[in-house]
């Protein structure tokens, strides 16, 4: 119905350096509902609504607001940030849109801070205006704090805030749970329903299934920018969405490849480690050819670990044994000579070089082994592109800036970096955080591959389906210390958040 229409927008279309980014896609969000928004990376999901709130300009199609005294909807030309955010139209990036050095209140306000005498800031009545703001997101805070010094979870609050003090009828979320803790997703999921039962039009963009289908009333499907339908959460299942977002349906059944696992060689031994003060010390074995699945709630230690076996921390107390032999690893450079990598969780702060070429990223590491000065550039460029090849990493060429991929490629980039080093271990810490559900199953293919060529991986999840699906055994962790081990054939829900909360698995 137009009187429930908030926005609509019809035959959009845009390219960016000649690629279609979006081609003819279309969209309309009500007053009062959650509207996912879902599609592969790169579908075109963030493009459509940086074009709805003014971040981008479109170059063709059309948009339309109602116009709230006339109850109809009116064309409109979003030509800005500010533009949109005043009419209404609020986005909450992934990356938080704050300045870490300004406190809360001027980061709601910048540049609409209330004037007092002398047309200087009133910073009591800005501090009063902030106060009310925080209470729409249910965030009890001095809003005199700076933002540098709050959680993720706070952070995003005052993202919400920010949008909500200019009237927001829209607000979007994207991938808002990608560096939250479960309490802070289940605070978030809390306020946004209250969000809707005032009226606000959410729109809701995840790669996670589970929160689309608790949240959402539409699901609009994009892929590869273009527009393939919007259907009624409660009238589809899950792989209904699956088969819209990549064109086909997506065997995901577990793969085991425990059969393979070869438990004769240990190669790698970890004995006695403590990852927090006071906490029981870790051990355990990684067999040849396994995918050793770590799982545990946030601050459960997992993270931690791995920085010790890759040496980022020291090592404090314990050893480590690399195919029976002791090891001292003091840095990145000791793991990476004993054969171990890392994918880090952090791929765009810890694992890529943003403003450097897929190329070069792709070689960084491995430029060090050669003994010669004079490099091999063919030698290179086989190694490269060998690895687009075997990866399907989707790009115009490989000068292009890592920058411009999206999640899932740029995540194959930094597997590729680590491929060419040839390691024996490769440790990856929350190996498909933010990408869609097609480039997850690639992942998960090539990580079996790896193994069945001889690579034995530790893969560290907050996804517990992923763990499930994935791994040929699973270690739970919780404050620092393993609580469970269970092989792929025993494994449960309930045995796993069993142990994740500190119980002992039988």
């Amino acid at each position: 119905m137009t009187s429930q229409t908030i926005v609509k927008m019809e035959g959009i279309s845009k390219a960016f350096a000649g690629i279609k980014a979006l081609d003819n896609v279309q969209i309309d969000l009500r007053k009062g509902e959650i509207h996912a928004l879902m599609g592969e990376n790169g579908a075109g999901k963030s493009t459509l609504m940086k074009i709805m709130t003014g971040v981008y300009t479109r170059d063709s199609g059309k948009m339309y607001l109602q116009n709230q005294s006339l109850n109809q909807l009116e064309e409109v030309e979003i030509k800005s940030p500010l533009v949109g955010q005043k009419l209404g139209l609020s986005m909450v990036f992934q990356e938080f849109n704050l300045l870490e050095n300004m406190n809360i209140a001027e980061n709601i306000f910048i540049g609409r801070e209330p004037l007092g005498v002398g047309q200087t800031v009133d910073k009591k009545q800005l501090l009063q205006n902030a106060v009310e703001e925080l209470k729409k997101v249910n965030l009890d805070i001095d809003p005199n704090t700076e933002v540098s010094k709050l959680s993720c979870g706070q952070k995003q609050c005052v993202e919400i805030a920010k949008a909500l003090s200019f009237n927001a009828r829209v607000v979007v979320f994207d991938e808002p749970t990608a560096s939250l803790s479960e309490k802070e997703s289940q605070t978030l999921f809390k306020l946004i329903k209250e969000l809707k039962a005032k009226g606000v039009c959410i729109v809701y963009i995840s790669h996670r299934m589970e929160e689309v289908f608790e949240l959402s009333d539409r699901i609009t499907v994009f892929r590869n920018g273009k527009y393939i339908d919007t259907v009624s959460t409660k009238d589809v299942q899950e792989k209904d969405i699956i088969s819209m977002m990549i064109g086909h349906e997506l065997n995901i059944e577990k793969k085991s490849g425990s059969e393979f696992v070869n438990k004769d060689k240990v190669v790698l031994e970890v004995k006695n480690v403590e990852v927090f003060p006071g906490a029981k010390s870790v051990n355990f074995k990684l067999y040849e050819k396994e995918i050793l699945g770590f799982f545990g709630l946030v601050g459960a230690g997992r993270t931690e670990l791995a920085r010790v076996i890759f040496g980022v921390d020291s090592i404090g107390s314990g050893e480590i044994y690399v195919e029976g032999g002791k090891v001292k690893i003091s840095s990145p450079k000791d793991a990476i000579q004993a054969g171990i990598g890392l994918v880090p969780e952090d791929r765009k702060g810890l694992g890529l070089i943003l403003g450097m070429s897929i190329k070069d990223n792709m070689l960084i590491s491995k430029i060090g082994q050669f003994k010669s000065s004079l490099l091999n550039k063919k030698a290179l460029k086989n190694i490269t592109g060998t690895f687009i090849s075997d990866l399907g990493i989707s790009l115009r060429n490989e000068e292009q800036e890592v920058k411009e991929l999206s999640g899932g490629n740029q995540q194959k980039v930094v597997i590729a970096k680590w491929l060419a080093m040839k390691p024996n271990i490769l440790i990856m810490d929350e190996p498909t955080r933010g990408i869609d559900i097609g480039a997850k199953s690639e992942i998960y293919a090539l990580m079996r591959k790896m193994t069945e060529q001889g690579m034995s991986i530790i893969m560290i999840s907050s996804e517990m389906s992923e763990v499930m699906q994935v791994s040929d055994r699973i270690l739970v962790m919780h404050e620092g210390s393993i609580s469970g081990e269970l092989t792929a054939e025993e494994v449960t829900r309930n045995n796993i958040m069993q142990a994740a909360f500190g119980g002992v698995n039988e």
